[in-house]
């Protein structure tokens, strides 16, 4: 089968060959054939050694298919069964899932580490994030596979598994932003647009969405900024929505040090930064205690959304029937995987109005 295959770590570009085959399914697994897959910027910071990879590997973390094998010990998912793909599986058992954060459940993710999912030429291969879904079929442990009504598209369904649940998530589920609320966010890539979705989902009055690229302005403020602007024009739209006492809630979802400042300078006294974006462990933000101790300002890491993906793939496919949360209007490119390196180049530049492209797979 064909898979674009990261040779090793710091390569600019993936291989796509045909070549490529997944292992036996095991008794708590499923082989999923993919439909659809989201081109995330967590892919090129894996790629780069941003976030943590093995190679050789299939990259792509993104993605929604049908179920076409299921493990004999598998009794919640048959063949022909639509499904979306969690990067983030919770086992349901261990400390962390009982206590209520099966976001940082690690038992899969772990795993994902030590068992190759794939062969390339007969060589063993990792899945990105425990999937790998930039190949036409994946093996992956069926706690990551939700399922979802045959009515919801492909496409739409993939952007639920890692950007959506990210971007709302962060916005419902960490921050539980209030109605009434002012909203800063910084980055308006696909998971940024998620973010300022669930503002607008959560009814927060003013939404202001901060990119340098000027051409992501206008889409920022068809999913439901109130304002856009670039990072040097913050401070006088701060001005203007706020009074200068800065927002409620401020979300940063880049990941560099630079923007996780920016996010906590941008939140009011007493409000909340809300780190989103995926950074590499370079990436140090200072701060005194004395400026901690007299804002008192919650920074907030979020991860996942802080998401429980049998609860929250649920709940988006809802919003979206509910016309509230606009999922196909997130695709700003279809491409054959084929054109896969096209697509990280797209998203490599950062200049564009691209929101997501989705790679999309012939179905047989």
């Amino acid at each position: 089968m064909r898979a674009a295959v990261l040779k090793q770590i710091g390569d600019p570009e993936l291989d796509v060959r045909s070549d490529v085959a997944t292992t036996e399914v095991g008794p708590d697994e499923v082989r999923v054939r993919v439909r659809a897959s989201g081109i995330c910027h967590s892919d090129l910071s894996a790629m780069s050694g941003g976030l943590p990879a093995l190679a050789p590997g299939i990259m792509g973390h993104e993605g929604a298919g049908d179920v076409i094998a299921a493990g004999e010990r598998v009794s919640h998912l048959r063949e022909g069964d639509r499904v979306v793909l969690s990067f983030v599986p919770p086992c349901s058992r261990c400390a962390v899932c009982l206590n209520g954060q099966p976001h940082l459940c690690e038992v899969h993710t772990v795993n994902a580490f030590v068992s190759p999912r794939f062969e390339v030429g007969g060589e063993s291969a990792f899945g990105f994030a425990g999937c790998g879904t930039f190949a036409e079929e994946i093996v992956i442990p069926a706690d990551a596979a939700v399922k979802v009504d045959d009515d919801v598209p492909y496409e739409a369904a993939a952007l639920i598994g890692c950007g959506v649940l990210t971007g709302v998530g962060a916005v419902l589920n960490t921050a539980q932003v209030e109605p009434g609320s002012t909203v800063v966010v910084i980055g308006c890539g696909g998971v940024g647009i998620s973010v300022i979705q669930g503002a607008r989902i959560a009814g927060a009055s003013r939404i202001v969405a901060v990119d340098p690229a000027v051409a992501k302005h206008e889409a920022a403020l068809r999913f439901g900024a109130t304002h856009a602007t670039t990072p040097d024009g913050l401070a006088e739209v701060r001005q203007e929505v706020t009074g200068g006492r800065g927002f409620d809630y401020a979300f940063e979802v880049v990941g560099l040090a630079t923007t996780i400042r920016a996010a906590y300078d941008a939140a009011r006294r007493g409000g909340t930064a809300v780190i989103v974006g995926a950074g590499g462990e370079e990436q140090k933000v200072e701060f005194s205690a004395q400026e901690l101790f007299i804002n008192e300002k919650n920074i907030v890491p979020s991860f996942y959304g802080s998401a429980d993906p049998r609860r929250d793939t649920g709940r988006m496919v809802e919003l979206w029937r509910a016309g509230l949360l606009d999922l196909e209007g997130m695709i700003s490119r279809r491409l054959p995987l084929a054109d896969i390196n096209d697509g990280l180049a797209a998203l490599r530049s950062g200049d564009n109005a691209v929101v997501r492209q989705i790679v999309t797979f012939d179905p047989r």
